[in-house]
């Protein structure tokens, strides 16, 4: 597989850095970055990791879910000081990105959990193209987890696909399966096929209703509801097992900045 940070890089200098060559930069530097603001760290390490196999060393970084405040170091390397000024606009941009959304989640997760100890903020599938391995580590960082990896790693049946075949026969899998149905009818007749429910649409009164009667039907069925804004999680967290939202996808990246210097 290509390495999604090779790619990122080559993108931003894809032959020679012009500022760097027209000052004749050399000799070895050290690059901080630094945020304005509070957050959570998410995929930092990823970074630190490439920086080491190209021959940088990243003595600090802050690990995935650790909290960070206004004045603090996010992300340290050392080296060549051409290639730090060729990696420090992708590096920050890339981390401003990732915290964001971890910082995001938390707070969805704390907001949900103060109604529901038990509830799980989970992230959709509809990440950014090329983004999605990062976007999904960061989710997790922020304490989230994730509804559907990619369409081959869960089985859902979404209200299309209850179009286009009509009416669901008996099925078997190893892998849970999560039905999306179209009328509360049909959310009683597959109850006790399903492992999880996704009931979008509905009201927080209509899932405090609707919920129990249909544990009765099957102890082990989750509840999961989508399609609802986060400002709405307390409302909704009482009454379902999984919140599914992408919310923390599109989440405005932190304001943070970087400091480099000779060595």
């Amino acid at each position: 597989m290509m390495d999604l940070l090779d790619l990122y890089f080559y993108e931003d200098c894809p032959y020679q850095d012009e500022s760097a060559e027209l000052l004749k930069l050399e000799g070895r530097g050290k690059m901080r970055i630094l945020s304005r603001e509070n957050g959570t760290c998410a995929c930092a390490g990823e970074l630190a990791e490439y920086y080491e196999r190209k021959s940088l060393k990243t003595p600090n970084y802050l690990g995935d879910g650790e909290t960070f405040k206004p004045g603090d170091e996010i992300f340290e390397a050392e080296g060549d000081l051409k290639l730090l000024f060729r990696f420090w606009r992708v590096t920050q941009t890339f981390l401003t990105i990732t915290c964001a959304i971890a910082t995001k989640t938390a707070s969805m997760v704390s907001e949900g959990r103060k109604a529901n100890p038990d509830l799980i903020i989970a992230t959709s599938r509809k990440t950014h193209p090329g983004f999605r391995i990062f976007e999904m580590k960061a989710v997790r960082a922020g304490g989230g987890d994730i509804h559907r990896n990619s369409l081959s790693d869960s089985i859902q049946f979404s209200q299309n696909h209850l179009e286009a075949v009509g009416e669901l026969g008996k099925l078997r899998a190893v892998k849970k399966i999560e039905i999306e149905p179209r009328t509360r009818e049909e959310a009683f007749k597959y109850a006790e096929m399903a492992d999880i429910m996704l009931l979008d649409h509905l009201s927080p009164e209509e899932l405090q209703e609707l919920g129990p009667e249909l544990k009765k039907l099957n102890s082990k069925l989750e509840l999961a509801v989508g399609g609802i804004e986060a400002k709405k999680i307390p409302e909704y967290a009482p009454f379902v097992d999984i919140i599914v939202i992408s919310t923390p996808y599109y989440a405005k990246p932190l304001d943070f900045t970087t400091k480099i210097n000779r060595i």
